[in-house]
Formats: structure tokens, C-alpha cells, sequence
């Protein structure tokens, strides 16, 4: 092999976008061929999975995303360049139904017919499901996610699962085809789908993967990434209230009018029954992770235009008290979180778990330590957090935090004054108990805009899954943890977090004191 072959071959070895570009073929949906050009989903999923690589030796990701927008053509090109360039390694597709296994082996067989003659392996055995290349000592394997043991007997360095949400057996294949993917430098296994309701496995997986509890990265693509997802303007074209807001919220990230005019049509398709399409359309084609899980809509306490709205906001400023909220895990492998706010806005969060108690106090030490001006720290202690707020006293911070019990009766220090049964005038109970009135106090914090919050899916997601009631006295009642983990949702704990910062109201810290608390919260 002379020197500038060598240097071809190299190439085409080590850079995968260069390689699809020269070697690879889809047929397009106008049923041309012609080569791979990735397009922006297909780059942002290339660039998050090779970034991930870098940092890890390994790939574990969980992508959601909106219909055909490319994510299965990319991991199967990805997955055929892997084997097509190893000795001794295979790669598993697991797909939720047999057309869609045909159709992604039919892509994988496309890509190996039209592949350069310089780099194309040679073929051994195949067959309607499999492709081996023995020179290689290497494969590419599909199957169907129904029979529960599908794939578990093998042993694979690359895996796909492709619309996860839907799969039958789901927990089943993990325990066998995914753990067939040995935890090595070089593995990758990528799970994605569109999304499917609440409660099944990937959408536990998720959670997990979004709180950044688990070894998969959480990777989104928003629908409106996509150029044919757009229709052309009639001459009588309007924007509705709601699209002028989803235009202002999204227009920084590519979103058109044309792409609006697109969804109002497609909104109409999915209306059946006389049942709006609408909620059809955000499980499908969503703007954000939070809405594709949505199931019925606005069902919780905290809205979520009510979270997108402060995601989005541009005018709000930080002033006024520091306040920092601590939600300490109550089990090994759920969240300490941690947020930070200041007046109207919440400007820092961090997330940490498997820490014990001491580490967790130590934690909160060195915030406290770092940001003087921080003039209240309030931390849960209805569970290990009375030890951490404990030591924290012991390490002289007394005077810098205040213990939260979510459970304890409810302040009610800004609830009307009313006349009680012996005629004397007291305050009017709105809460349940202390979660239910900082929960109370977020959301009208919320509505009194401008206010903002991170711009992250995580965040929607915590503040959105709570449900609520009111008790015979017109109480507000949160929905529990425990009843929220019940439904298959994670504990909400970057959301306690930040409502433990309402927990009293607070004035700056002005000359190493504090003031006395008013009577209205920043």
C-alpha cells in the first residue's frame, strides 16, 4: 500500500464525518440516492456522542427526539463505519417492530453495497438480519424487541436500541442485550425513541440519564431542526397568541414562521374525535424534553408555560437577598440539590449524589464560605438533612442556615387576616403544610414577572410533575414524593430545592448582619 493510499485509508478510518460524506448512501424520502450529508440533528448527536467518548473512553447515551429526523441513519452509518474498520467487533440493532428492523437493515445493506471499493470489506454469510465480514472477524446484526431473550447471548461493542419507548419486554432486553455490552474503553451503546407516555423504561431511564444519576447522557433534538418541517405562508397567514409566544421563546434557535405554519397543520391532522390534536403534536414533535412526556397537558401545580415562560426571560435581574435552598438525598442514589436565588432571579443550581452526610454539610460549608453575601441558607431536614444542618451548627454556620420540614403546619405569614370562630382576627390557612406554601409562594414568585430560571429540561421537568388538591378546608395539598415515585417519575429534587428558597423571607446581608425578616418574600 503506497503512502497516499495509506493516508486516504486513515482518514476515512478516524473521521467519521468525512467517511460518510465519501462513502456512505441513503436514499432520500424523494427515493434518490445519494450521499450521507448530516444534517443539524445528525452533527449535534455526532458532536455530543464524540464529546462524551473523549471524556469517558465509552458511549452511553439516551437520545429524544421528534419523528424521522435522522437519528437511526446516523447510528447505523456510525455503526457501520465501526465495524467496517475493527477486527473482531459487532454491532446489535434492536428495533421495536419487524418493519422497522427490516427497514434499518435494509439502510445498513445500502450502505455497504454503495461503499468506496477502497474500503469496502470483504462479505462473508449474509443473511436478511445479519452481515459478517470475516478478513474482520467482524458484524452487524438487527433484531426485534419481542421475544425476551433477543440478543442476550451474544456479546456485542456496539448497541442500538431504536424507539425504546415502544419496545415489548422492555426491562427484559435490558437485563439481557444491553448488559451484553461489555462496560470497556471503545463500547457504545445508544438507546433512542421518541417518546411514549410516562412510567415505562425509557422514560425511567430518562430521568435518570437528564439528573445525570446514571452513566447515559441525556440528548434532545428539538423537531423544528428540521428544514422540511416547514409550509409555506397563505396569503391570509396570522400568528395565534400562543405561536407569537413559541416564536419569541425559540426564534434564537431556528424556529420559523414557516415552521409554525407547519405544526398548525400538522395539529389539525392529529385532531380526531373531536379531541385536539395538540398534545398529539408535543408527544411527537416537541419543543423541549419536558413536553414529550406531557400526557394530559397542564395537569400539575406548576404549569409548564409557566416554567418555559421564566426559562426564556431576558429581562429579569438579580437583586436583593441571597438565598440558597439545600434538598439533601434521602437515599444513596437520588439527588442533594442545591439552588441559589436572588430576587427575581435563580441564577445557580448544582446536583450531587452518593454523598454522605458529612460531605454533604461540607458541601454546604464551602458555599457558605465561598459567597459571603449569601444571607440564608435553608435546608430540608424531614430526613438526613437534620444531620447535616446538625453539623453545620457544630461548625459555628448557626446564624447562616435555617431548618425546613416540609411536613411541619405552614407559616401562613403573608395569608389574609380573617375573623375566626371566637371573633378575634386571624390568618386565613391557604397550605396544607410547608411544601404545599413554598410551593404556593414559587408560583406566584413565577407569575409576577420578570423572573427567570436556568433554561433547562430538568428543571421543567421537576417543577412540572407534582400534582395537587385542596383538603375540606380549601387547603393547598402538594402531591407526596413517595406518590410522585409511584407514578414511575423521579423525586423532584432540583424543584425542592429551589421552593425551600421561599421558605421566609430574608433581607440582604449589610455589614456582617442580618436585618429582621419582613413580610413579603423578594
Amino acid at each position: 500500500m503506497e503512502a497516499e493510499e495509506r493516508r486516504i485509508r486513515q482518514r476515512l478510518k478516524d473521521d467519521f464525518r468525512h467517511f460518510a460524506d465519501r462513502c456512505l448512501k441513503i436514499r432520500t424520502k424523494e427515493g434518490r440516492i445519494q450521499p450521507l450529508e448530516l444534517n443539524r440533528a445528525q452533527l449535534y448527536i455526532h458532536e455530543r456522542l464524540e464529546a462524551q467518548l473523549k471524556q469517558t473512553g465509552m458511549i452511553r447515551a439516551l437520545i429524544l427526539k421528534g419523528r424521522q429526523q435522522g437519528c437511526s441513519t446516523y447510528i447505523e452509518g456510525r455503526y457501520y463505519w465501526k465495524v467496517t474498520h475493527r477486527f473482531g467487533v459487532r454491532a446489535y440493532i434492536l428495533t421495536h417492530e419487524d418493519p422497522a428492523t427490516q427497514n434499518l437493515f435494509e439502510m445498513a445493506y445500502r450502505y455497504h453495497e454503495h461503499n468506496h471499493p477502497l474500503v469496502k470489506p470483504v462479505t462473508g454469510s449474509a443473511s436478511a438480519k445479519e452481515l459478517h465480514f470475516p478478513i474482520l472477524d467482524s458484524g452487524y446484526k438487527v433484531g426485534t424487541a419481542g421475544t425476551k431473550g433477543t440478543g442476550r447471548s451474544g456479546t456485542y461493542q456496539f448497541f442500538h436500541g431504536s424507539e425504546v419507548a415502544f419496545w415489548a419486554n422492555a426491562e427484559s432486553h435490558a437485563m439481557g442485550v444491553i448488559q451484553a455490552v461489555p462496560d470497556i474503553p471503545g463500547t457504545e451503546c445508544v438507546l433512542e425513541s421518541t417518546a411514549n407516555g410516562i412510567g415505562n423504561y425509557y422514560h425511567s431511564q430518562w430521568q435518570l440519564a437528564e439528573a445525570g444519576l446514571s452513566d447515559y447522557i441525556a440528548i434532545f433534538i428539538p423537531w423544528y431542526w428540521q428544514p422540511e418541517y416547514t409550509k409555506s405562508l397563505p396569503d391570509d397567514w396570522m400568528l395565534t397568541d400562543e405561536e407569537v409566544d413559541l416564536l419569541n421563546k425559540f426564534i434564537d434557535d431556528g424556529l420559523t414562521e414557516e415552521h409554525l405554519c407547519w405544526r398548525r397543520a400538522k395539529i389539525v391532522s392529529f385532531t380526531t374525535g373531536g379531541e385536539s390534536g395538540d398534545w398529539k403534536f408535543k408527544q411527537e414533535y416537541p419543543f423541549t424534553a419536558a413536553e414529550a412526556f406531557q400526557t394530559s397537558g397542564d395537569g400539575g401545580y406548576i404549569l409548564p408555560k409557566e416554567i418555559m415562560d421564566a426559562r426564556k426571560d431576558t429581562d429579569a435581574v438579580a437583586a436583593g437577598a441571597k438565598v440558597v435552598g439545600v434538598d439533601p438525598a434521602r437515599y444513596g442514589d437520588d439527588r442533594t440539590s442545591i439552588a441559589w436565588r436572588q430576587g427575581r432571579v435563580w441564577y445557580k443550581k448544582e446536583n450531587h449524589i452518593k454523598k454522605s452526610t458529612m460531605e454533604v454539610a461540607g458541601i454546604c460549608a464551602k458555599i457558605l464560605d465561598a459567597d459571603r453575601e449569601i444571607a440564608m441558607m435553608f435546608i430540608d431536614v424531614g430526613g438526613l438533612g437534620a444531620g447535616i444542618y446538625d453539623r453545620l451548627v457544630e461548625l459555628n454556620y448557626g446564624s447562616r442556615i435555617t431548618p425546613v420540614n416540609f411536613g411541619e403546619r405552614a407559616l401562613n405569614y403573608d395569608a389574609p387576616t380573617v375573623q375566626g370562630p371566637d371573633g378575634k382576627q386571624v390568618k386565613a390557612e391557604e397550605n396544607v403544610d410547608r411544601r404545599a406554601e413554598m410551593y404556593r409562594e414559587a408560583k406566584k414568585w413565577l407569575n409576577q414577572k420578570p423572573c427567570k430560571i436556568p433554561d433547562e429540561d430538568s428543571i421543567q421537568a421537576d417543577a412540572c410533575v407534582a400534582g395537587f388538591s385542596y383538603d375540606s378546608k380549601q387547603r393547598l395539598r402538594i402531591e407526596s414524593k413517595k406518590d410522585i415515585r409511584k407514578r414511575g417519575m423521579r423525586s423532584p429534587d432540583e424543584w425542592d430545592a429551589f421552593i425551600l428558597t421561599f421558605a421566609e423571607p430574608v433581607q440582604p446581608k449589610k455589614h456582617g448582619a442580618f436585618r429582621q425578616p419582613t413580610s413579603s418574600v423578594a
